[in-house]
């Protein structure tokens, strides 16, 4: 971006002859609002269809490469669907109830300062578990003086309830929130830190996500993704879903941006991927999709009625967000499959479970599905891409997935 300010032009700037103030645009929004007696740097921008200001503070305490700093901070928030003015006005609310040193204060400080990073629906997962099952019991505690009893009762009483998942992600979070904490000079110790889950819960039975791999069966729902009646946007994602071995949210937050139809591939940025946070952050790795000619010609009939959007698929209330997560598995229910059926997370390993009886290389398939083995022996993003032995496979996974549902409809 070019911008347009220096200092020898704010610093000299003033108002209007008439004493009205005046805006002195620096680009991508940031402007200097100058008044009779003081200046201040402030955003304009859009949040979900509104125009919106936020305020980053006054000239000359904050210098221009500090407001562009600032400003650069601001719009990284909005393209990961924060709006920087309430999450301005949440983290001075939290720090207002700081003084006390209460867990849930700092918890709720280290929730705001986090989640610019976290996607919507893990902001909100943690907050609901921090509020049902942390704060009644040690909110309003002093942080220094919860102890380990405290944290294993919590976790027992979560468990007690059948969620023994749950009950581990809530010590996750309380130590978290002590690291936060600790490194703020909160407090000095992590009573969470040493908990062994093994010892205080019962051992962990591994779910999987429910899917298909009986051919007959996969031909049927492929027809009956056919004739869904939803939204558009709702079948087309249901449509792309077996053709990418992509995670849900991935394909429903899947960008313009993203997508080349000439050279047939999406690439999705790291940030938008499963991933440690700081990973994340730094945002310098990208995970390229092949796309099928099947794959191509969904998106090709999807362009003219969103490609003026940002998101390929968005949102039936606005088009500034996108849909929802429980879009596709809404449609699968209304279609008549049940949760132990198919999710849309099942998707991914139907396609893995079949390649790899088709004989197609395990690293491929790994590689395609942005996974990383324990061993670290295969990493999700790595130099090694495969990808034209991926391309190849997924077209043929693609064709595969078209016999099925030709010869479904021959024995309907």
């Amino acid at each position: 971006m070019k911008y347009k300010l220096n200092h020898p032009l704010i610093k000299h700037a003033t108002c209007k002859p008439d004493g009205k103030p005046l805006n002195l645009s620096d680009g991508g929004g940031l402007y200097l609002h100058i008044k009779k007696h003081s200046k201040s740097w402030r955003y304009n921008y859009r949040y979900q269809g509104k125009q919106k200001t936020l305020t980053i503070g006054q000239y000359p305490n904050i210098g221009l490469s500090d407001a562009r700093e600032l400003h650069d901070e601001a719009r990284q928030k909005l393209t990961r669907g924060v709006d920087p003015s309430a999450h301005k006005k949440d983290l001075k609310h939290t720090r207002q109830g700081l003084v006390s040193g209460s867990f849930e204060a700092v918890a709720r400080e280290w929730h705001t300062r986090q989640k610019p990073s976290w996607s919507t629906s893990h902001t909100v997962r943690v907050l609901s578990y921090l509020e049902r099952d942390v704060f009644p019991w040690i909110g309003a505690e002093p942080i220094g003086d919860i102890k380990r009893r405290d944290v294993i009762k919590i976790m027992m009483r979560v468990e007690d309830r059948g969620a023994g998942d749950a009950a581990r992600r809530v010590r996750g979070f309380i130590s978290q929130v002590y690291g936060y904490a600790i490194t703020m000079e909160i407090t000095e110790n992590n009573p969470a830190a040493t908990i062994d889950n093994s010892t205080i819960l019962q051992p962990r039975i591994k779910k999987h996500f429910a899917t298909m791999k009986d051919p007959a069966m996969i031909g049927r729902l492929l027809n009956d993704i056919d004739y869904y009646q939803g939204s558009f946007y709702v079948k087309s994602a249901l449509k792309i879903s077996p053709l990418v071995m992509l995670r849900p949210g991935e394909i429903r937050a899947a960008e313009w941006s993203e997508i080349d139809l000439e050279k047939a591939t999406w690439t999705i940025p790291i940030a938008r991927m499963k991933a440690p946070v700081h990973i994340k952050r730094a945002n310098q790795s990208n995970h390229i999709v092949p796309l099928s000619r099947q794959a191509i010609e969904i998106l090709k009939d999807l362009y003219p009625v969103s490609g003026r959007f940002k998101y390929v698929f968005p949102n039936h209330r606005g088009a500034s967000a996108p849909m929802s997560d429980n879009g596709v598995r809404a449609a699968l229910r209304t279609m008549g499959y049940s949760n132990q059926e198919i999710t849309p997370h099942g998707f991914r390993g139907m396609a893995s479970s079949l390649l790899n009886e088709m004989g197609f290389n395990p690293d491929a398939i790994e590689r395609q599905l942005a996974h990383q083995d324990k061993d670290r022996i295969r990493a999700a993003y790595n130099r090694a891409d495969y990808l034209t032995e991926r391309r190849d496979m997924l077209q043929v996974w693609a064709n595969k997935l078209d016999e099925f549902k030709a010869a479904a409809q021959q024995r309907a």
